[in-house]
This record gives C-alpha cells, structure tokens and sequence, in this order.
C-alpha cells in the first residue's frame, strides 16, 4: 500500500533531501519546507521506497498538496 506525504501548511520547498527511488526507512526526511525562515522538516511516514516526488526545489506549495509517495 501506498503512502502520500502532503503539505501541512503553506511553504516553500527548500531542498530536496530523498530522490525518486531511494529507499527510506520511517522518520527519514523527504523534503525541507521553509516558512517564515523556519526551516520544516517533512519526513517519511514507513519505510519503503519514494515511488514519486511531485515536487522541485523552490517550488510552493499548499496545505494538502502532495509531496512524495512511498511505496
């Protein structure tokens, strides 16, 4: 089963931390979100592999967009 990660709030993606296709293990960071010079950590929810980013560095996003799937 499939995990979608989504945005909790407003924010830019700062940096990307897991490709498409790494493997990742629950608690390891995904993104970086920044929101008013806070840095926001987004992190995988189980451990699998990020079948899809939908995101890039710089881009914004809104709360509940979606931001990585973990297979």
């Amino acid at each position: 089963m499939a995990d979608e990660i989504r945005a909790e709030m407003v924010a830019n993606v700062w940096k990307i931390v897991a490709a498409a296709g790494a493997e990742v293990e629950e608690g390891d960071t995904l993104v970086i979100l920044e929101s008013m010079k806070m840095e926001i950590p987004v992190l995988a929810e189980s451990d699998g592999v990020v079948a899809q980013l939908a995101v890039n560095e710089g881009d914004v996003v809104q709360e509940g967009d979606l931001i990585a799937v973990i297979e």
